[in-house]
């Protein structure tokens, strides 16, 4: 599922663009949670309370107050760097503005659905290039991407109702999920991760240090390292620092 933004003053604008988006989403099966914004102060606020980011933003150019391009460049102020950008403008002379704010897409008003749907085909062929880079897990009712560098830990979670419930811990939230912890190590083992305990496995780029038989997460939480893997994963450790600085 995607999490798209849809910033437009213009609530008529707004609701058909949501309208092609989910005839697109029935057409392809191609999932979208839509957020809607009716300016960009209202999205900028969005990503400075909450942090929470899109797979895509499309903004129209003319908005009053902060206008697209404005709102775009503020956006990359805050290092969002990885959010996909598709401009909504009736004036192709802005394209040349929008380079510098590293734009996915341009769309000349009036929107024709099916130049639309060729767009968000490209924007789904560019994520599933880039699937390698994201972990898709089940969270309540939706399906969450999570690039791997911004996950630090997976660990498991008791419960005495609940078998194979596991915590996902990124930079900025946590997300419940169910699964078993070492299918979740066999997919990422190859990406930098490594299984240190029974319940815990661990995103190498995000270590701070060891200590005994523990192990310090750069955001400072202490998780425990299995008795018989101490020597393991400092080995794996030292190995993956070496091959960083390659």
């Amino acid at each position: 599922m995607y999490q798209v933004a849809i910033c437009d003053d213009d609530e008529q604008q707004r609701e058909l663009m949501r309208h092609m988006l989910t005839a697109f989403s029935l057409k392809t099966n191609i999932e979208f949670h839509i957020t809607m914004f009716s300016s960009g102060e209202q999205l900028l606020a969005h990503y400075k309370d909450q942090r929470e980011t899109f797979h895509l933003l499309i903004l129209d150019v003319e908005m009053g107050g902060l206008n697209g391009i404005q709102t775009a460049q503020e956006i990359r102020k805050l290092k969002i760097m990885d959010v996909q950008i598709m401009f909504l403008t009736s004036y192709p002379e802005y394209m040349v503005q929008s380079f510098d704010v590293m734009t996915f897409q341009y769309l000349i008003k009036p929107i024709q659905e099916a130049v639309l749907e060729e767009k968000l085909v490209k924007l789904h062929q560019y994520y599933q290039a880039m699937d390698k880079k994201y972990l898709v897990i089940k969270s309540d009712y939706d399906d969450l991407m999570l690039k791997y560098e911004d996950i630090l830990w997976i660990e498991v979670i008791k419960s005495l109702t609940v078998k194979n419930k596991l915590k996902v811990i990124t930079r900025d939230n946590s997300y419940e999920t169910k699964g078993i912890l070492s299918a979740y190590a066999a997919t990422l083992t190859e990406h930098g991760f490594m299984q240190i305990h029974r319940s815990v496995l661990i995103n190498l780029m995000h270590v701070h240090k060891f200590t005994g038989a523990q192990v310090t997460m750069l955001d400072g939480t202490s998780l425990p390292i299995g008795r018989s893997k101490i020597k393991e994963v400092k080995d794996t450790y030292t190995k993956y620092m070496i091959m960083r600085v390659q």
